[in-house]
Formats: C-alpha cells, sequence, structure tokens
C-alpha cells in the first residue's frame, strides 16, 4: 500500500456572499476531488488542539497525530530545519516576515507578495547595517548575536544567541488593516521557568530587543532601492520586519518511528520552508520542484508529477499547496475558487489517471489543514473536511479496504454526513495509515 496526502492549505472556508453564499468549495468545479468523497469516506478533524492558534505549524503537526505540547518549538525552528540552519543550544529561532505598513495599520503580511530575489537583497542589508542594541535592563546586545536568513518571497528567519522563546508575539496575517504598534512583541516578566534551559536574555528582554529590531528596520527599509523601485513600480514595499512564533529546536520522533509497519520511507513537496522543515523532522526526504511559488501561479502539474514519482520510490508521500491559503489571506473568493479549480484539474486529476493504472492500491487523503475565511482574511478553529480514497482492494499484509460512506461530494457541509465523524488528535493518521478502525458511529465525536 502506498500513502499520499494531499493538503490544500487553508482551503476550507465560509459561505461568501460573491459565490452565491457558497464557499470557494461548494461553488467550484472539482469533478475529481469530489470523485475521491463519492468513492472514498468522509469526516471532519479537529486539526488545532484547544489552546493554541490555529497556524499551519500547529495543524500540520496535529494532523499528522503529533502530541503538539510536547513537540512543537515555534515556526521558526521549523523552518530552520527545511533551510539547514542548524539551531544551537542557547539560541531562539522564529519566523521573520517582511511586510508592508501603511502609516499606522499593517497592509499586509507579505510586503505585495515580494519575490525572493527582491527580498534577499533586503536581508543582506539587514545583516549588514546591523548595529548594537542597549536594551532596557541595560544590557548590550551585539550584532554577532542576531542574524537573519533568507528564506522564500516574504517569508524568512531570524536566529538571536541567548533569546528567550517566551515572548508574546502576533502572526501578521492576523492584524491586516489593523494598527500595528499594539501588537508589538511583548513580555513584561523577567522570570525564567521551570525546566528549562536558562538564557541570556529574559523573556522580557528577548521582547524589548525585538521591538527595537522592529523599528530600527523600518528606518533601513524605507528608502532601500528595492522598495523606491517597487514603489515606483505601483508595488507595495516591504518597509518593516515582523518576527513571530519563536522556539528552540525542537525533538521530534520521525513518522518511520511512529508507524514502523506503514511507513518505511517517505517524502515532502512544498513551495514554503515551514512544511519542508516539519517533513524534516518528520523524517521525510524534501523534494524541491521548479517553478513552486508558494501562490496561486505554481507549478501545479510539477507538483502533481513529483509526487507520483516519489509514490514509485517511497511507502508515503506528503504534497503541500499553498495557493488556497493565500488567496484566502488575500480575502479573493474568486481566486480561491479558481485555486481549487486548479487542484482539482491540474492535480488531483493528473494523479488519479496514474495511480489506477498501479497494480499496487494507493490511498489518498484530501484535507485543509484549517480554514481561511474569505471574511476574515486569517486563519480559524474550525474543524475541516478530509475524505480518504482508494485505488483499488488491499492486498496481502495491507489495511482493510476503505469503505464508500453516502457523501457525494467533498465540501464543508457534505463531511458532516461523512461516517468518520468529528476526529480529533491522532485519529485521523492511524485511521488513513490502517493503524486504527473507526469506531461504531454511536461512539464518534459529535460536536
Amino acid at each position: 500500500m502506498k500513502y499520499l496526502i494531499i493538503l490544500a492549505d487553508g482551503a476550507a472556508d465560509e459561505p461568501v456572499e460573491l459565490l452565491g453564499n457558497k464557499t470557494p468549495l461548494q461553488a467550484a468545479s472539482k469533478p475529481h476531488i469530489d470523485r475521491l468523497a463519492l468513492e472514498g469516506v468522509s469526516g471532519r478533524l479537529i486539526t488545532v488542539p484547544e489552546g493554541y492558534q490555529p497556524g499551519s505549524e500547529i495543524a500540520h503537526l496535529g494532523l499528522l497525530g503529533y502530541d503538539v505540547s510536547k513537540v512543537f518549538e515555534g515556526r521558526g525552528s521549523l523552518e530552520a530545519a527545511s533551510m539547514q540552519v542548524p539551531i544551537e543550544d542557547g539560541e531562539v529561532a522564529m519566523r521573520c516576515n517582511v511586510i508592508c505598513l501603511d502609516g499606522d495599520n499593517i497592509k499586509n503580511h507579505s510586503a505585495g507578495n515580494i519575490s525572493t530575489q527582491e527580498a534577499d537583497e533586503l536581508i543582506r542589508t539587514l545583516n549588514e547595517q546591523l548595529p548594537s542594541f542597549t536594551l532596557d535592563s541595560g544590557r548590550v546586545v551585539e550584532p554577532g548575536d542576531i542574524k537573519f536568513f533568507t528564506g522564500v518571497s516574504y517569508r524568512h528567519l531570524l536566529k538571536i544567541k541567548g533569546g528567550n522563546k517566551h515572548v508574546n508575539c502576533t502572526p501578521p496575517h492576523d492584524r491586516i488593516g489593523k494598527p500595528w504598534r499594539p501588537e508589538l512583541p511583548k513580555n513584561e516578566y523577567d522570570v525564567f521557568r521551570l525546566n528549562e534551559p536558562i538564557t541570556k536574555l529574559s523573556p522580557k528582554e528577548t521582547a524589548d530587543l525585538l521591538r527595537k529590531l522592529i523599528l530600527w528596520s523600518q528606518g533601513v527599509l524605507a528608502d532601500h532601492p528595492i522598495n523606491l523601485k517597487r514603489k515606483a513600480e505601483g508595488k507595495d514595499p516591504a518597509n518593516s520586519i515582523w518576527p513571530w512564533s519563536l522556539g528552540y529546536r525542537p525533538q521530534m520522533q520521525t513518522l518511520k518511528d511512529l508507524f514502523p509497519a506503514r511507513v518505511h520511507s517517505g517524502a515532502v513537496i512544498s513551495a514554503v520552508d515551514l512544511i519542508f522543515g516539519i517533513g524534516v523532522y518528520c523524517g521525510l526526504d524534501k523534494v524541491v520542484v521548479p517553478g513552486t511559488t508558494g501562490l496561486w501561479d505554481t507549478n501545479y502539474e510539477g507538483k502533481a508529477d513529483a509526487a507520483i514519482e516519489q509514490l514509485k520510490q517511497k511507502d508515503f508521500v506528503f504534497l503541500h499547496i499553498e495557493a488556497t491559503d493565500e488567496a484566502g489571506h488575500d480575502g479573493e473568493a474568486e481566486l480561491k475558487k479558481s485555486c481549487v479549480e486548479s487542484i482539482d484539474q491540474r492535480v488531483v486529476a493528473r494523479i488519479l489517471k496514474e495511480v489506477e493504472q498501479w497494480d499496487e492500491p494507493v490511498r489518498i487523503a484530501f484535507l485543509p489543514d484549517h480554514p481561511t475565511p474569505i471574511k476574515y482574511r486569517t486563519h480559524t478553529m474550525t474543524p475541516v473536511p478530509f475524505v480518504i480514497w482508494q485505488s483499488k482492494p488491499s492486498q496481502a499484509g495491507d489495511p482493510v479496504d476503505i469503505i464508500a460512506d453516502d457523501v457525494q461530494c467533498y465540501d464543508e457541509e457534505a463531511a458532516t454526513r461523512g461516517a468518520l465523524g468529528l476526529m480529533k488528535e491522532d485519529g485521523f493518521i492511524r485511521f488513513f495509515l490502517g493503524e486504527t478502525k473507526p469506531v461504531p458511529s454511536s461512539k464518534r465525536m459529535v460536536k
């Protein structure tokens, strides 16, 4: 048995007036994804445990069956793994967006979807011009203790020697169109937590340093040639950094360790460092497809072909597509609908046509990690719809066959009628990999 997860990031939504009070999933023409639901078994999944924010980092770890409270160390530490940036003892890593400010407000979290080439020049300038920072406590942080690393588009990495992870930082995509000053990093405590490494900087000092870095960056970036050129072309400038999601080096078991009977080898296909980083810690090989962007203009066919090739060689493939999430953040309903249709016609159809010719059965799951509703332009906690489909009957030693339920199509509402009900924690991944069978309907979780 081969296993493929197709993750349409942020694809779930709420009814949109522009789409006739349908969600993008309901409004889209997606016959191949609907076929998965017609011939497979559906349900809904709580990907984000109570007490956590619905970010992709939490949701992906959750749907893969990890106990977030034990393994999560911030988005930055995961992205560092993808970027092959080591996190040493005594260091804290964090995601660092370059964003666009419009006066007192955050205009967007992506600096107008700045290119990686442009952003790299900005990151190099920031590293070259780093000064010493004198904190309110009197402690001096030298330039050698701070370093920026270029990622993809607006997504970058910041690492601080001696930094403390217990700082309250707001993801910039949560505050689009809202004032940025009240959201500057904060922590008023100098105390260190029990059973954690003692860092050079306290939480309060780390927050102070991050605030100073943000304000300093605005002065450096304001008249940078890259931004002057972008403004002249009518594009949004990258006129501030925005660090968030701090953490130390994670400690995680691989999927092979967790599911030795099912996963012997695997691959992750994406365009963003966060997902690659999660894949690295899961023990999956990182597969970079030329032409992938993390946006709606990505190389859909290339991703599909890479998934097919990796499935020929490996047991488990995780295929991540970011386009739907970015369309949700931008509040573009028609674009999000179009992204769903591209995934259907250019990814799912291509994969189905291939795997149905194979002698070995392939089990496919299709789902988002979280909703990114057009209405809110950010992530929500609502459970996501999922479907699990199998290409042909199981062989000796494989999990029991998938039995189709009565669901006829794939969307948020249809999945509520799925035979698998509402799952949480590691229920989804264990059922997908054939480690468990669904519980009787009388014991299913209900909302």
